[in-house]
Parts: structure tokens; C-alpha cells; sequence
């Protein structure tokens, strides 16, 4: 099987979405490498909490199309996309969030946009300060076109969620049409 076949089962369908998701996911997380290691854009916690579902849903794209290759079953297949998709909106739910704490219409964590309420004692201050980095959620480093990457993710999360429920659905239409 090829991933050009003819797409009479769906697989193909299936393995070529997986590997525009795995290819898509991979380029957008090396994209935040680009950003922290080499223009110097240190992640808040929230940023570093938005990778986690490219973390998860590129091993599982990467595994649906070499499955599909293999000849896996076509409902793990589309399980797997559908873990996929379930990830990456949670990836989208988690831009919404970083962007709205951006925009100041809601409070974020209090560890990365809130005051700071403690320095420890007196004494160990000036240690404490020059040791604690403090990069905040509530101020974008970085926007095109008014979106922050907080927003540019929402955009490629949500992509990447209707592409793989979109392959997941190969495997429900052609029982259909069977």
C-alpha cells in the first residue's frame, strides 16, 4: 500500500492525514524551539503548557502511518487520529486560554501573572531575585497581525484536530458506503 493508493478502505486517507498532522505538529513545536533557543523568547508556563499536546498527538500521528502501512486494523487507525484530534483541542482550548490571559479578559495562573507576594526572608532577597526567573503569561513577547503565538496556536491546533477527525472519519464513511 502506497500512500497515493486507491483509497477504497480509507487507510490511505487515514495515513496521508497522519503524516500532514506528524509533519504539521513537528514543524509548528520545532517553530517554539526557533523562538526560545535561538531568538531568545523564554516560555511562560503557559507556553510550555500548550506543547504537551503536540507531545502527544505527533507519536500518535507517526504511529497511524506507519500502522497504516503495516496493514493495521482501519479502527485503530482512526483511533489513533482520533487521539490525535483530541489532544490537539486540547491544545486549541489551551491558546483560547493563554490568549485571553494575554488580552487581560481573565486572570491566568498566579505563578506566571499575578503579583509577587513573597521574596523569602531578608536576607536571602537579593539570592531569591537573581535566581527566579520571571517570564509572564499575561504579556505576549511576540505578535503578527495583533495574534500571539498563543493565538497562532489555536489557529494550528484547531487545523490539526479537524485534518485528523477528518481521516478518523474515513474509517466510519466507507462502512457506510460498503
Amino acid at each position: 500500500m502506497t500512500l497515493a493508493g486507491d483509497g477504497t478502505d480509507g487507510t490511505d486517507r487515514m495515513a496521508m492525514v497522519a503524516v500532514v498532522v506528524a509533519a504539521v505538529a513537528m514543524a509548528t513545536i520545532l517553530g517554539a524551539y526557533f523562538f526560545e533557543f535561538v531568538l531568545g523568547y523564554a516560555p511562560c508556563p503557559l507556553c510550555l503548557d500548550q506543547r504537551i499536546p503536540y507531545y502527544v498527538a505527533i507519536p500518535f500521528a507517526v504511529a497511524v502511518a506507519l500502522g497504516a502501512q503495516l496493514g493495521a486494523p482501519r479502527l485503530l487507525l482512526a483511533g489513533g487520529l482520533a487521539v490525535a484530534a483530541v489532544a490537539m483541542l486540547i491544545g486549541a482550548g489551551l491558546g483560547v486560554y493563554h490568549s485571553g490571559v494575554e488580552w487581560k479578559w481573565w486572570a491566568g495562573p498566579s505563578d506566571c501573572s499575578g503579583p509577587i507576594n513573597s521574596f523569602g526572608t531578608a536576607g536571602g532577597l537579593l539570592e531569591t531575585i537573581e535566581t527566579t526567573p520571571v517570564v509572564r503569561c499575561d504579556e505576549a513577547a511576540w505578535r503578527l497581525l495583533g495574534l500571539s503565538l498563543a493565538g497562532y496556536n489555536v489557529l494550528i491546533s484547531t487545523a490539526l484536530a479537524g485534518i485528523a477527525l477528518w481521516g478518523a472519519a474515513a474509517a466510519a464513511g466507507d462502512r457506510k458506503s460498503t
